[in-house]
């Protein structure tokens, strides 16, 4: 099992892309581990397709059809839309911010004490979160 990216990684500026196509990829191959399976193409998987104006599973099969990740975002841009550099930056503040007094917050709280994390308050946000359980923090 492999854990993918970190959900800050960017392609073309975009935080998340790299994590979802990765995610995909290793799911195929079987790679991906159980405890990401229940929430492929749900949370933000779903809410970067919709960023895109894309259908997650026409997504994933762009992906699965053997493109890379930028030709995987080029399809995304062909197919949905292209953000403009505003719209990216507001979508990047949004995703590195959930979980820190939103409504994601109960949500990263409960995740915190499930995974023995409820004294680390270097964890304010979901990305922080995920870095944290995936050993990357």
């Amino acid at each position: 099992m492999k854990f993918p990216k970190s959900p800050a990684e960017k392609l073309a500026g975009i935080v998340y892309l790299p994590r979802m196509f990765e995610k995909i990829r290793l799911m195929e191959s079987g790679a991906l581990p159980p405890d990401l399976h229940a929430n492929l193409g749900k949370g933000f998987d779903e809410r970067c397709a919709k960023f895109l104006g894309v259908d997650y599973a026409a997504l994933r099969a762009a992906v699965l059809g053997g493109l890379d990740d930028a030709g995987v975002l080029d399809w995304c841009f062909r197919h949905g839309r292209k953000p403009t550099d505003d719209e990216i930056e507001v979508w990047n503040d949004f995703m590195r911010k959930r979980g820190w007094n939103d409504n994601d917050a109960d949500i990263l709280a409960r995740r915190k004490i499930e995974s023995g994390f409820s004294t680390r308050d270097d964890i304010r946000t979901m990305f922080e979160y995920i870095d944290a359980d995936e050993g990357r923090m």
